[in-house]
């Protein structure tokens, strides 16, 4: 591993993001962190050398282009960009308001294409670096009932990531979709999972799975956040790093389950799916 790499990591004060900061600094990494409230990141990091974090408003781009820029003039250059930020949205499509629809999609989605739009400039010119959006196995299947908007943001950033790695590819930037199943960290606690104001009790699945989720599945996900963690600095370091990364049983599982769904539908539907086109005449 080069240890002379610069990472740039996005909610980096807690979870996956806070676990990844602390790794790299062990390991001898140049580490620029960001966060909504830069007292969060001195608390959960501490005073540590080669360490800057920065207190960034993701859907802000004049506040996002200020952390790059600030990292670059630290320490010379971004080698590792891991965008991390978001948080979940759990409600029925029908429920959740417009307002908190559009504000997960500013953080998940926009959020991160404000850090690729300022950081690729200084990566084409270097030619060199790896971007790595953090998705879930929700943005690979969306069979989760009152996840669909959460869902939603992370299919987006999957679609928006396959693109990017074909438009980077020549500057040699690599991109790594990580898709990760359940991870014990914070994502489910109140702190980082949102319900809407406003709830339809008739929703009887929805308000099951967020009982499930907030009571059962959370403290007790069978993903250990640390492994993943050294998964995402060891494919950093990869010569052909993958652009899908599934993190945990769980994910590796649900990922066949859709593709075996699809493969099903595909097969099933083939005569109806290959005769929409033209007839075509023989000369």
């Amino acid at each position: 591993m080069d240890a002379n790499k610069v990472w740039f990591i996005t909610g980096a004060s807690k979870g996956l993001g806070l676990s990844l900061v602390k790794q790299l600094l062990a390991a001898g990494y140049k580490v620029a962190a960001t966060s909504r409230n830069i007292d969060d990141l001195h608390r959960a990091v501490g005073p540590v050398d080669d360490f800057l974090p920065l207190a960034v408003d993701l859907k802000t781009e004049s506040s996002v282009a200020a952390a790059i820029t600030g990292t670059i003039e630290q320490f010379g250059q971004i080698d590792v960009v891991v965008n991390n930020a978001g948080y979940g949205l759990l409600g029925s499509l029908e429920e959740l308001t417009d307002e908190e629809a559009r504000e997960n999609f500013d953080v998940n989605v926009f959020g991160t294409l404000n850090v690729i739009r300022q950081v690729m400039p200084h990566l084409r010119r270097q030619q060199s670096g790896h971007i790595f959006n953090i998705s879930s196995i929700a943005g690979f299947s969306g069979s989760f009932p009152g996840w669909g908007i959460y869902c939603a943001t992370k299919f987006a950033v999957e679609g928006f990531s396959e693109s990017l790695a074909n438009e980077v590819s020549d500057f040699g930037v690599n991109v790594t979709i990580v898709e990760p199943g359940y991870f014990r960290t914070e994502f489910l606690t109140a702190n980082s999972l949102t319900v809407p104001r406003h709830q339809i009790d008739a929703y009887e699945a929805v308000r099951q799975s967020q009982t499930v989720h907030q009571q059962a599945i959370n403290g007790n996900q069978q993903g250990d956040p640390e492994k993943a963690v050294a998964a995402i600095i060891q494919v950093a370091s990869a010569p052909n790093p993958p652009l899908h990364l599934f993190l945990g049983q769980d994910a590796y599982d649900m990922a066949y389950a859709k593709m075996n769904a699809i493969q099903t539908d595909l097969e099933t539907w083939k005569s109806l799916t290959v005769s929409t086109g033209f007839d075509m005449q023989p000369a």
